[in-house]
C-alpha cells in the first residue's frame, strides 16, 4: 500500500512510483536522447548510450515482474479493450484520473521499451560479422530510431495533456515518486 503523507505545501501525496523506476526513467532518458541527439552512430559513444539503454530496458523487464505495486506490468499493462475504452474517454474528455500509468501511458512503456529494444538489437547487428554493413540493418536501424523519437514526442504530449487536464504535474512526480490521492 502507498504510504500517504504531508509534502512541503501541507498537501497529502502517495508514493507511486519507487526510486529505481524513477532512476530507470531519467537514466533511459540520457541514454537514448545521447545516442539519437549527441553521438554520431558507429563510434563508440553512441554504441555504449546504446547499450545502456538495453541494459535498462532488460532491468525494467525483470522489475516489471518483482519491482514494487506500481512497477509491476500487471498494474498498469491494460487489456485491448480497457485501453481502447480509455482512449474512448480521452476523445470525449472525460477520462478517468488514475493514480499509477493510465492505459495509454501503460501501452506507451511497452511500446517505447519494445523500441528501444529493437534500435538496441539493430544496432548491435551493426557491429556483429553476419550484419556488417548490410544496408537493410543500416536503414531498419534509422526507421527504429525515428520512430523512437516519434513515439517519445507522442508520450511527452501525453504525459503534458494529463498534467493540465487532470491538474497534477507528472514530469515532478516522475522525479520525486508521489503524487496526491
Amino acid at each position: 500500500m502507498a504510504s500517504v503523507m504531508d509534502d512541503a505545501g501541507g498537501s497529502r501525496t502517495v508514493r507511486v512510483w519507487d526510486p529505481l523506476v524513477r532512476v530507470f526513467h531519467w537514466a533511459l532518458v540520457a541514454s537514448v536522447f545521447a545516442a539519437y541527439f549527441f553521438t554520431e552512430e558507429g563510434d563508440l559513444p553512441h554504441e555504449i548510450a546504446g547499450y545502456i539503454a538495453l541494459g535498462l530496458v532488460a532491468f525494467r523487464l525483470v522489475w516489471g515482474f518483482v519491482g514494487t505495486q506500481y512497477a509491476r506490468f500487471a498494474q498498469f499493462v491494460p487489456a485491448p479493450a480497457k485501453f481502447l475504452g480509455y482512449v474512448r474517454s480521452v476523445m470525449q474528455g472525460r477520462e478517468a484520473r488514475y493514480l499509477g500509468h493510465n492505459p495509454a501511458g501503460g501501452v506507451m512503456v511497452v511500446v517505447l521499451m519494445l523500441m528501444i529494444a529493437a534500435a538496441g538489437v539493430t544496432g548491435w547487428m551493426l557491429t556483429a560479422d553476419p550484419w556488417f554493413g548490410e544496408e537493410w540493418v543500416e536503414e531498419l536501424h534509422e526507421i527504429v530510431a525515428n520512430a523512437l523519437m516519434l513515439m517519445v514526442g507522442l508520450h511527452v504530449g501525453g504525459v503534458l495533456y494529463t498534467s493540465v487536464h487532470h491538474r497534477e504535474n507528472l514530469v515532478r512526480a516522475m522525479f520525486t515518486g508521489r503524487k496526491t490521492p
